[in-house]
């Protein structure tokens, strides 16, 4: 096995991946049909669930292919019954995406606003559930990789359960990362993508959650056929397939990242992360650089830098500076404030980011950036 070019991905998703990943893909052709194929779908539904310590008995995995986002149309119409109401909690882009989920499908909700650079205040979350009996289903997103952000879902999940309604939660950017006990987080739902905390591959995208909901589920409204979470965890249960053609080089692939993950252990893995993470907000201190979220609030897998006040900042040219040397930096996703962000995604370690470092620098002196980066007034936080 010849090693592949490798790229070091600060973006926030796909992430670097070991070749041993990358070669998993090659594989003898199958059709998807087969016994065989399904029985690695199984084991892979098994473990999937394994990895937030459900019990197997009382919740499942279904999967889709598709980006994280399917998932987030999957739970909300398809766990809504008639004529009941969805409550967003939204403080950033991922759950605004819920948000316009629920209106590209007509269905009743609310959107509960928070600034993006705070976490959803409890007492307002509840005085909503309290004022509104029809809300049946409560999402929000773990980790707003636009800015790295960590909200309290264990929280708000108990908060949903003591009214009766369902809680999803988008786990896309910590599922396999940040360790999630689904029971014990008061998690009815949650969702990841392959190309995430698996370091697999794009294309496969999965929702663990209760059977008895998606059971109770078959007899609500049917607002999508290809992205209904029932018939699509009845077409697992009865044939042990896919409705639809399965994204098959990516299933081997997502085996192999399960496989490496046992192998690294939850507790280690997470301990790498928390090395980059660091690594990262070290770097971007030493060169002056502020965020715009408080650090006992940071996920501790995004860092959001505010652009300094320099004339020669450009994001597109350090970006490209990087980018030529193997580093991939990405840009921010907060409408208000001008950002760039470094996340501590993939299958790398600490010494990838001290390189990284010595690169980035490169680029700003060869942008003319000033060294440490300075800003005309007090904004953001240092770690």
């Amino acid at each position: 096995m010849e090693p592949v070019k490798r790229n070091i991905l600060l973006n926030p998703g796909p992430s670097t991946t070991t070749d041993t990943v990358k070669y998993a893909q090659i594989v003898p052709d199958i059709c998807p049909r087969e016994k065989e194929f399904a029985g690695l779908m199984k084991g892979l539904r098994e473990d999937l669930v394994r990895v937030v310590h459900g019990d197997l008995e009382e919740y499942t995995s279904v999967l889709f292919c598709g980006s994280g986002t399917i998932n987030i149309d999957v739970c909300i119409n398809s766990l809504l019954p008639e004529e009941k109401k969805v409550l967003v909690i939204n403080n950033g882009a991922y759950s605004t995406r819920a948000v316009e989920i629920c209106e590209y499908y007509g269905l009743p909700h609310i959107d509960l606003r928070f600034p993006v650079d705070e976490r959803p205040d409890l007492a307002k979350v509840e005085e909503v559930l309290k004022n509104d009996p029809d809300i049946a289903l409560i999402h929000t997103t773990h980790n707003e990789t636009g800015t790295g952000i960590l909200n309290p879902i264990r929280e708000i999940g108990a908060l949903a359960h003591k009214y009766g309604a369902v809680f999803t939660v988008d786990t896309t950017s910590t599922y396999a990362m940040i360790p999630i006990d689904i029971a014990k987080d008061n998690i009815d739902f949650c969702m990841a993508s392959a190309q995430k905390g698996l370091m697999a591959m794009t294309g496969l995208s999965f929702v663990v959650g209760k059977r008895a909901i998606i059971e109770k589920s078959a007899s609500y409204s049917k607002r999508s056929y290809y992205c209904n979470l029932f018939l699509q965890y009845d077409c697992f249960e009865k044939t042990g397939e896919m409705h639809f053609t399965p994204p098959v080089q990516t299933i081997y692939a997502t085996i192999q990242g399960l496989k490496e993950y046992w192998a690294e252990g939850e507790e280690g893995k997470w301990a790498r992360h928390t090395r980059v993470f660091q690594a990262i907000n070290r770097g971007l201190d030493e060169l002056g650089f502020r965020q715009v979220i408080k650090p006992e609030w940071r996920a501790g897998l995004v860092s959001s830098a505010i652009y300094p006040d320099d004339p020669n900042w450009s994001f597109e040219k350090v970006h490209d500076y990087c980018y030529e040397r193997g580093f991939t930096i990405y840009p921010g996703k907060i409408s208000t404030t001008n950002t760039f962000r470094l996340c501590a995604l993939g299958a790398i370690d600490e010494k990838d980011i001290e390189d990284f470092f010595v690169v980035f620098q490169e680029a700003l002196q060869a942008s003319g950036v000033s060294v440490p980066v300075h800003y005309s007034e007090e904004k953001g936080y240092r770690s």
